[in-house]
């Protein structure tokens, strides 16, 4: 996996400990872009030290809030996130930072680490190797059954796409990119994101949109959030 300048190939590419970003409802994927926009002093902290060192942070969801037991090594965080690298970064001129983080690989929390000396968390990991390998290029998915849910989803809210785009992605990149930039809520974008690879994943993501669809619209709306 190469992002930015950097090749991940082996583990020891990956940092045994990261810094972690909370974030309920972000998805970011192994060789895809998440965009963010930061403005708390811990987190504006945790990307100056991470742009001083080797650049790399881990994004991850808060603990679901339905799940009934958490297996997690870390109660309050779900066991698995994506490391990423600051791949593009900016200054706004008002105290916020505008960043580019590109997927390496998923990784699962070990312990969090007891750094009081920082006002932003850091976990030791371990990263998904399989995630290093070969990219999976995607080739057992379904890409109409997919297109045909996306369009379906269009549809029922009024919403048009670039299709001459759509139809020129990859099955990984339109996978990856329609996971990440689909608005249903914080389960549904970990199952996404635990998805053992890209064909698991664009199933998961067809059955979400078709139960989505199926619902009323006020349970709709909700799934949503």
């Amino acid at each position: 996996m190469r992002v930015g300048n950097k090749d991940y190939r082996i583990v020891k590419d990956i940092p045994g400990r990261v810094p972690v970003f909370p974030l309920s409802g972000a998805l970011l994927l192994p060789g895809a872009q998440l965009p963010l926009n930061l403005f708390e002093p811990r987190y504006l902290q945790m990307f100056d030290d991470a742009l001083s060192g080797d650049r790399v942070v881990g994004i991850i969801q808060p603990a679901l809030e339905n799940a009934s037991k958490c297996e997690a090594p870390v109660k309050d965080l779900c066991r698995i996130g994506c490391l990423g690298r600051i791949t593009s970064f900016g200054e706004t001129g008002d105290g916020r930072y505008v960043i580019t983080l590109g997927g390496i690989c998923r990784f699962r929390v070990v312990e969090e680490l007891d750094t009081k000396e920082k006002p932003y968390r850091i976990c030791a990991i371990e990263p998904c190797t399989d995630d290093l390998e070969a990219m999976d290029d995607g080739a057992q998915v379904d890409r109409k059954s997919l297109l045909d849910s996306f369009r379906a989803y269009l549809d029922a809210n009024n919403l048009e796409a670039d299709w001459s785009s759509v139809e020129r992605a990859s099955n990984v990149t339109l996978v990856n990119s329609l996971s990440m930039m689909s608005p249903y809520g914080p389960a549904e974008k970990q199952a996404l994101l635990e998805a053992d690879d890209i064909k698991t994943r664009a199933e998961t993501l067809v059955a979400i949109t078709e139960i989505a669809l199926a619902r009323d619209p006020d349970d709709h709306d909700r799934v949503l959030q």
